[in-house]
């Protein structure tokens, strides 16, 4: 996209520091959305900070990553939400949801 190109190069000849977006500024509006708990919140951050620490965010799309937390988070405390749900309301697609959610679980040892 050209304004995210541009955008680039004068944050780099103007010495900006661009801090990567965290996903889990997206985490409140989308349980929200989606009529989800404190408790599927809490886990979803929990989801995010420790497969973050594990280098798994590292070229991802934030929105995509928390999305697949809150779906995750949702279908561990029994919240249960479709991936179509939780993709609409972040704007992603349910394959992105899918992949990420994939790579999250297995990153915290949990196999389904």
């Amino acid at each position: 996209m050209e304004i995210g190109r541009t955008y680039r190069y004068l944050a780099q000849e103007l010495d900006l520091e661009m801090e990567p977006v965290d996903p889990k500024k997206y985490v409140p509006r989308f349980c929200s959305e989606l009529d989800l708990s404190e408790e599927v919140q809490s886990k979803a951050n929990e989801i995010i900070d420790t497969t973050v620490e594990q280098g798994l965010l590292s070229g991802k799309s934030p929105t995509g990553y928390a999305a697949a937390a809150i779906y995750a988070s949702a279908l561990l405390c029994n919240e249960k939400k479709t991936q179509t749900e939780v993709a609409d309301v972040a704007q992603v697609t349910e394959v992105t949801i899918r992949n990420r959610y994939q790579e999250q679980l297995d990153a915290l040892g949990i196999h389904n």
